[in-house]
């Protein structure tokens, strides 16, 4: 099997169950040295780190807040001693709510922009000087709700759409040493067969919602594809958002 991440090492955030879990095997599969960062998972990332191990290559799961400089900060450096370098980050930690837009307080409106773009940054200014030297990159995982409008998401929407437009600053402030996108996930199927998941997948072009392997497989090209390819924004939504 093609192993095109061979020797190379990739941190995920956020990757101790659901998408994240995902992305990490499948950087595994790919040949990669993988660390996956959680916050209070512990027994998701123990179980996710046995099944790293099982692919042949180092794992590691480390406790890291992505809202936490200090413990960014600390949490890169500690994959940097364990590996000895860096390849690529993805920036899979993410928040997700529903909310009425008068109703949001701002509590709530922090907590969605500490994670899912603070967050971001933080991991990407701590990796930076690892990446540089590594010609490294960067995914970032957004949404299609950064993308549109949804009415009943407007903190988590808005948080999303600044981590594309992040995503962009970055892949300029960044260049030409290091390559920055996003994959923009639409409805994600995740093994709930309910009304509301029929309701969406209806609505989509390719009649199914997508899979958490679909995202991997687009995280997957930007990590492998063309270093020269910078700055996208790659919608995984099967059509939905047209």
């Amino acid at each position: 099997m093609s192993q095109p991440l061979q020797g190379k090492v990739v941190l995920v955030t956020g990757a101790a169950r659901r998408i994240g879990r995902v992305l990490a095997e499948a950087c595994a599969l790919a040949g990669a040295n993988v660390a996956i960062t959680y916050r209070e998972s512990d027994r998701e990332a123990h179980e996710a780190l046995l099944a790293l191990a099982e692919y042949g290559h180092e794992a590691m799961a480390l406790r890291c807040d992505v809202r936490d400089p200090l413990s960014v900060q600390q949490g890169v450096a500690a994959v940097v001693e364990e590996f000895g370098h860096l390849d690529a980050l993805i920036n899979n930690a993410g928040r997700y709510e529903t909310a009425a837009l008068e109703s949001i307080r701002v509590e709530q409106w922090d907590a969605m922009f500490e994670t899912n773009t603070r967050g971001p940054f933080l991991m990407a200014q701590a990796a930076h000087p690892h990446l540089k030297s590594t010609h490294g990159r960067i995914v970032n995982i957004g949404s299609l709700g950064g993308m549109h409008p949804w009415p009943t998401h407007g903190h988590y929407c808005t948080s999303k759409a600044a981590l594309h437009m992040l995503t962009q600053v970055m892949s300029k402030a960044f260049a030409p040493e290091i390559s920055v996108n996003c994959v923009a996930p639409g409805m994600i199927a995740n093994g709930d067969a309910g009304a509301e998941s029929e309701h969406f997948a209806s609505k989509t072009p390719m009649q199914r919602n997508g899979t958490a392997d679909d995202v991997a497989a687009a995280v997957l090209f930007f990590l492998t594809g063309p270093h020269f390819i910078t700055g996208q924004v790659l919608g995984v939504d099967g059509g939905l958002g047209l």
